[in-house]
């Protein structure tokens, strides 16, 4: 059954998608956001999905920021809301801060969120040594992929397993440099409160519910409400921007 979309004026929506993954993984919001009236924009960073083949162990956080800020430089883009998932919080952290000027509102939907001086490893200190294991143990410069959450339809799963691909483990070593502080846009965070043995995110759960200046909202989902919950996913977002 589809569920009615609430009006809002339309939005263009631009993601920095999570890690091992790529624009294409967010095949089926694309409908979603075209029935809402909404552009969805899902560029992919070097060295995954459709650029895989550009890979190399010089990639790491700041390329993967600039290749959204080249998005907006060559797209044109003014007025649009950054939408973060998971690592893409640390790449839309950077991006809001060097482009601040453009951006209307900043989603971190189940996101790391840095602040200046951080990498990923250092709000994830968990990964930080089975990761560096796993590169070692492959071709020394990337991390295999984390398995889809449990409650992936097993036609996804295949569609997903078949796409990812490693990722540069300097991504996750990157510390991320703010020239401006923290980003002064409205920000929202969302939280998949289907949550997973060693809960990563609600660290900035907690710190969206207690700072102010954010919006907080839960989704009934796991981690990857893009392919598992998409429709839910679409009318939270639409309550943000709406």
């Amino acid at each position: 059954m589809e569920t009615p979309m609430t009006a809002s004026s339309p939005k263009t929506f631009l993601l920095c998608h999570g890690a091992w993954s790529g624009g294409w993984a967010w095949k089926k919001m694309h409908p979603l956001m075209a029935r809402a009236g909404h552009r969805l924009i899902a560029p992919t960073y070097t060295g995954l999905g459709e650029r895989s083949h550009l890979a190399n162990p010089s990639v790491d956080l700041d390329t993967h920021i600039q290749d959204i800020l080249n998005v907006i430089k060559y797209e044109d883009l003014h007025d649009f809301v950054l939408l973060g998932h998971s690592y893409g919080g640390m790449v839309a952290t950077g991006v809001a801060d060097r482009a601040r000027e453009r951006i209307t509102q900043m989603i971190y939907l189940d996101a790391f969120v840095p602040r200046d001086g951080q990498s990923l490893f250092d709000l994830n200190e968990g990964g930080r040594e089975p990761m560096r294991k796993a590169a070692t143990s492959g071709d020394g410069y990337r991390i295999p992929p984390n398995p889809p959450p449990p409650d992936t339809p097993p036609a996804d799963l295949d569609w997903l397993n078949a796409r990812r691909v490693n990722m540069p483990i300097k991504c996750f070593e990157t510390r991320l440099k703010l020239e401006h502080g923290e980003p002064q846009m409205p920000r929202s965070y969302i939280y998949c409160a289907r949550i997973p043995p060693g809960d990563v995110f609600g660290q900035f759960a907690g710190r969206a519910k207690s700072e102010a200046g954010w919006g907080y909202f839960e989704l009934d989902a796991s981690h990857a409400p893009n392919v598992t919950a998409p429709e839910a996913l679409m009318q939270v977002l639409q309550e943000i921007v709406g």
